[in-house]
């Protein structure tokens, strides 16, 4: 699909009024946002325009039958200046597997990626090349039919805004191990990255954080007996020398951070088994001192470590080691992100 992408520039970039060093992830956006809309069976005026409010009925079908679904992923700035995304094509091809399951419209790869690399090589300056900084970009499809009808919407707004990321989780995490409250049921959306799935997060997660924990390891649904996600992150278990995770399941989202973390445990000769794992499995392996690390990866995260978690008023901490998996996995996955190391997988796209 070819369609001329119309650009709007701001006058003047707000990029001098910002402290980079000093503000909170999610809250900093850069100067212009991308937007095309789906009207009368097709895509179609896209457009880069200034970043700005929007103008929305309240009856827009979003707000009432929640078709929302939306992606992340992050630009990298490199000692040469030069700009690069991390496998997006992973994340276009989840994008529209979320759609087809909301029964959203798929958006077209070839509009997609041109609209990235237009709006990456407007918003460089805002790319930095601080430790750990990065930018995050985040592409997402709202129902945009004005009518309350409990029907597909017939119109969607696309949209991909950026905003300036440094480390999402710093330090090691507390967590709570779910036994009542569930992320995702079988045959339902879990595997998609749907706005509802997070709405439904945010509950079960305050309870916990008033407990004094960061984050929840969820459960399956039928049991709460096997570990399959932890907070927004997928999640890793190192017992002995191996290292287990969930495999991909449909209550499970297919993680581009995941799937890189286990091909490089594998490059570096680490054993990954990808099966179940059940809560009375990492229970006794902590108290017989073969749990060594559990950490969680995502996009925002990268490599976010645990260091104790708690199921039903039993708290178990995980022990202080040399030969951390999870330092080594996260050192070398973002080497390649950052161009620091060769890419064995044709993993980095040059923006």
């Amino acid at each position: 699909m070819s369609l001329d992408i119309k650009i709007s520039q701001v006058d003047k970039t707000k990029i001098d009024q910002i402290d980079f060093s000093n503000f909170s992830f999610g809250s900093v956006f850069t100067d212009h946002m991308f937007e095309c809309d789906y009207i009368n069976g097709k895509w179609q005026n896209p457009r880069i325009l200034p970043y700005q409010s929007i103008s929305i009925e309240p009856s827009a079908s979003v707000f009432h039958y929640g078709q929302a679904i939306f992606e992340g992923m992050k630009a990298y700035k490199d000692s040469n200046d030069e700009i690069w995304l991390f496998r997006p094509k992973e994340n276009f091809d989840r994008f529209n597997k979320s759609s087809v399951r909301l029964a959203i419209p798929e958006f077209p790869e070839e509009l997609f990626f041109d609209a990235l690399k237009k709006l990456l090589d407007l918003e460089k300056d805002w790319v930095k090349k601080d430790e750990g900084s990065a930018l995050y970009v985040r592409p997402f499809v709202i129902g945009n039919e004005y009518a309350i009808q409990a029907s597909p919407s017939k119109n969607y707004k696309f949209m991909i805004i950026c905003a300036p990321a440094k480390p999402y989780y710093i330090g090691k995490v507390k967590v709570l191990v779910a036994d009542k409250y569930s992320r995702a049921a079988s045959g339902g959306i879990g595997f998609a990255k749907a706005a509802g799935n997070y709405a439904g997060q945010f509950y079960p997660t305050n309870l916990a954080k008033e407990k004094g924990f960061q984050q929840i390891i969820w459960t399956d649904s039928n049991e709460h007996k096997y570990l399959e996600e932890a907070g927004t992150m997928n999640i890793f278990f190192r017992i002995g020398d191996k290292l287990i995770t969930a495999p991909n399941t449909d209550t499970i989202l297919d993680g581009v951070t995941r799937k890189s973390i286990i091909q490089i445990a594998k490059d570096l000769g680490i054993h990954v088994d990808i099966r179940k794992i059940s809560v009375d499995e990492i229970k006794e392996a902590s108290r017989n001192n073969s749990l060594k690390e559990i950490f969680g990866t995502g996009t925002a995260a990268v490599v976010s470590e645990i260091s104790e978690f708690e199921h039903k008023d039993e708290l178990f901490t995980l022990p202080e080691i040399d030969d951390s998996y999870a330092k080594k996995l996260k050192e070398s996955l973002v080497n390649i992100q950052t161009n620091k190391s060769e890419d064995p997988h044709n993993w980095r796209y040059r923006v």
